[in-house]
């Protein structure tokens, strides 16, 4: 007799694809067996059966390779556990170059893949022709060869992670249809369905591409959209066998794999066909999309460049299956900001037979302990904001986003669809002074300026870019005159309540609870001492608290803050970041130029370094906030956004004889390293601790109590950090850093750049490094050796700074 329906579970998964099954696997595995999974259809339908099934481990974020190499590891041993094959083969993959750039980008590939421990070798066109003998190579620069990749059959894999789930007391129900979700509180209490209620404490959405209608059941936005994915499987090609790897071509938007002694070849076009604008149909199970040969044309033909024996070969099936593609080709998870205990894990891009185990596990750890275990913001649920959930925003977008998978990855590439959306009250005067604009969180930001009429237009390169010259102009007026930044993208937070400052100091590792007037530069960190944020809180008030963050943290700062205030205190967090707007006036001559537009009394004595007053400004107000992320003397203007542009007007107006420049995001981006000042995401992440970061002067080891005190000092009691960011600089003034190389020591590897740019102010290129050696970095152990970094494969000299090698001092943002 079958089970009877359930009517409790403390999990309810939502979606029996690949990563439905995988988190049911890793919740039991972690010891939470009671465990339901609702699948509308049968177990992998959907996106999970049609997938090609490649698995290529390496990522541009260190801990996103980590996810897909334990994938590997768990495919390979997952017949042995349930006795179910998974078609796991490791067969090893090729990425294959027809252009100089290319080879380059793969060689920074490989070099990045030794600095993350994954095996790869630079391999020339004929090596590579010898591994994949149908190819045409005569085009080819070269090629690299990672052994560790494989592949694997999508639905075999899918019922083994099943039985492996149900072995261990999870239950799976095919032919449910999930009509709701269930809340009290705002939180997620239990699904709807076509069968009855479930209650549950936790529900996990990982419903592929109807993940986006079901947050839409409970006011939870999870910003995927589906676009056609298409590949073609051929009948038998002479010397393809079972052994051999996949192949990529990314100049070509092709890859390759061999099935039954065929070949499977597909792509991501340049420009994508979104599907499903009008909503998914519920039986859309195991069915297909028409055949679309027009829009496969581009992939066809470079097949046929690069396989000519498939002019002769039998197309035995066409495929065109949608798949779902989130704003930026990462995929979602983790706790749904807008509601407690409600998980998402979808949108993989097609990348979820690779990511599907790393990923699984991920989330099971994040729900079991509550918070992740590791940094996962590059896939993070709450890099996203509201408007990125808008169904004709994510249309326009998702068209660039699947074709991101084989477009040449260059150093700040900016992505052009759905802009410009959000915009400063400073946008149109900086566009007419030829501000060249990138995005980040949907804000246009000027990065570096033309000059009126100028060409505004990015020339992609490895090497210094057309910006330069412009960005240097612009480094010199900050660094020798005074130069204006717009900063309104800054994520602004408000809090207050008559516990604001006893909370938001159990929150904060510095101490905040300081006389209003004060600014305090604080982490916010996780009870593993790591970094949720860095961020700036100014005291208005007794009780409010302006804080200062991140343009692409208001959605993560706003709910780590919430969901850590005590439920019963009085305060209360709301974000006001459209409120003002922020004009940033850096440089020697700063303390000059706003002179000419304020009485307030700017002389150190009065106004020093670390504080903020409510001052006249023209005509119009603001808080003039003493700090800076340049290392110059000057003020962050905080104003109201409606005064914004009279007092930018006022500002220029002003300032013509002392030498007063617009500069963009790229000068911040050089300077700030010049100074060797760290970002969050990049230096600071939640696997980085302050005493790693070299932030300990930034925490009040003196306080009680605050979240992550307890952890940092247990590491502070173990002597020299393990890990430790340096500033890096190279020798030879000509060359360029991006961040992601390489950083060796005595010629073995020891850490990787988390940033890089060039600093004109030194002459020389200049990074931030995550450096570790198992003894400890001291600094004599960053004083001593000898640095290189590997660019592209070619070592270059470099140096390692225990001070910033710019005002080591820190004597000009005082002066």
């Amino acid at each position: 007799m079958p089970a009877p329906f359930p009517c409790h579970a403390r999990v309810v998964i939502i979606g029996g694809g690949i990563i439905g099954c995988s988190v049911a696997y890793h919740l039991t595995k972690l010891g939470w067996t009671d465990v339901v999974l609702l699948e509308q259809g049968r177990l992998s339908g959907g996106t999970t059966w049609h997938a090609a099934g490649l698995v290529g481990q390496l990522r541009s974020h260190a801990n996103m390779t980590g996810l897909i190499r334990y994938s590997t590891e768990l495919y390979a041993g997952l017949e042995a556990e349930t006795g179910l094959a998974t078609g796991w083969k490791n067969c090893g993959s090729l990425s294959v170059a027809r252009t100089d750039d290319r080879m380059t980008q793969l060689k920074r590939t490989a070099a990045a893949a030794r600095a993350q421990g994954v095996e790869v070798e630079v391999i020339s066109a004929a090596e590579a022709g010898a591994l994949w003998p149908v190819m045409e190579i005569a085009d080819l620069k070269g090629a690299v060869w990672l052994p560790g990749d494989g592949k694997a059959n999508p639905t075999d894999l899918t019922q083994s992670l099943a039985k492996g789930a149900r072995s261990r007391g999870a239950r799976i129900v095919e032919k449910v249809r999930v009509t709701g979700i269930q809340t009290q509180d705002g939180r997620a209490t239990g699904v709807r369905t076509d069968q009855g209620d479930i209650t549950a404490e936790i529900v996990v959405n990982c419903a592929g591409q109807w993940a986006r209608k079901v947050g839409g059941m409970c006011g939870v936005s999870v910003p995927l959209h589906s676009a056609e994915h298409m590949y073609v499987v051929t009948g038998r090609i002479e010397k393809v066998h079972p052994d051999l790897p996949v192949m990529r071509d990314p100049d070509g938007y092709i890859y390759f794999k061999e099935e039954v002694g065929g070949l499977v070849m597909g792509g991501f076009e340049p420009e994508a066909k979104p599907w499903g604008m009008r909503g998914i149909p519920d039986d859309f199970e195991f069915a297909l999309l028409p055949d679309d040969w027009d829009q496969f044309e581009i992939l066809m033909q470079n097949a046929l460049i690069r396989v000519p024996q498939l002019a002769e070969a039998e197309i035995r099936q066409f495929y065109n299956g949608p798949e779902s593609f989130t704003p930026d080709s990462n995929f979602i998870l983790g706790e749904a900001p807008e509601l407690r205990n409600f998980f998402v894990g979808a949108g993989f891009n097609s990348m979820g037979i690779a990511s599907a185990g790393g990923a699984g596990r991920a989330l099971a750890e994040w729900i079991v302990n509550g918070s992740p275990t590791l940094d996962l913001w590059p896939v993070d649920i709450r890099r996203f904001a509201r408007f990125n959930n808008n169904g004709a925003w994510l249309h326009d977008r998702v068209k660039e986003t699947l074709g991101l998978h084989y477009v040449m990855p260059w150093p700040n590439r900016e992505l052009n669809t759905a802009r410009p959306l959000r915009r400063s009250p400073l946008y149109d005067r900086l566009a007419a002074k030829g501000a060249s604009f990138g995005s980040k969180m949907g804000w246009e930001r000027a990065n570096w300026f033309a000059g009126p009429g100028g060409r505004t237009a990015m020339d992609y390169s490895f090497d210094r870019q057309n910006w330069d010259a412009a960005v240097a102009r612009e480094v010199s007026a900050a660094r020798n005159a005074v130069a204006i930044f717009d900063q309104t993208s800054f994520a602004k937070l408000l809090v207050q309540g008559r516990d604001a400052a006893r909370e938001l100091n159990r929150i904060c590792a510095a101490q905040v609870d300081v006389a209003p007037g004060r600014t305090v530069y604080t982490g916010l960190l996780n009870e593993r001492g790591g970094y949720e944020s860095d961020l700036t809180v100014l005291r208005l008030a007794r009780d409010r608290f302006l804080l200062v963050t991140g343009s692409g943290q208001a959605v993560r700062d706003l709910d780590w803050i919430g969901r850590n205030l005590d439920p019963a205190a009085h305060a209360f967090v709301t974000d006001v970041t459209s409120a003002h707007a922020v004009i940033a006036v850096m440089g020697p001559k700063a303390r000059d130029l706003l002179s000419r537009v304020t009485p307030a009394d700017l002389s150190n004595e009065a106004f020093p370094f670390g504080t903020f007053q409510e001052i006249d400004l023209g005509q119009g107000v603001g808080y003039a906030n003493r700090m800076t992320y340049v290392g110059e003397l000057g003020w962050e203007l905080v104003v109201p956004t409606e005064m914004a542009a009279g007092i930018y007007d006022l500002l220029h107006d002003c300032g013509a004889d002392l030498g007063l420049a617009d500069a963009g995001y790229y000068a911040i981006e050089s300077m700030r390293l010049e100074k060797g000042y760290r970002a969050w995401s990049r230096e600071l992440t939640p696997d980085i601790t302050p005493l790693e970061a070299g932030l300990g002067f930034a925490v009040a080891w003196e306080k009680p109590a605050f979240l992550g005190r307890k952890a940092l000092l247990a590491a502070k009691a173990q002597g020299p950090v393990r890990r430790r960011i340096a500033q890096v600089t190279l020798e030879d003034g000509s060359r360029m850093l991006w961040g992601g190389e390489a950083v060796l020591r005595d010629g073995q590897p020891v850490g990787e750049l988390r940033s890089g740019f060039y600093g004109h102010s030194l002459g020389r290129a200049v990074g931030l490094a995550l450096i570790g050696n198992d003894a400890g970095v001291d600094p004599t152990f960053l004083a001593t050796g000898r640095w290189e970094i590997d660019a592209a494969g070619e070592r270059l000299a470099a140096r390692v700074h225990a001070a910033p090698a710019y005002d080591p001092k820190s004597e000009r943002p005082k002066a």
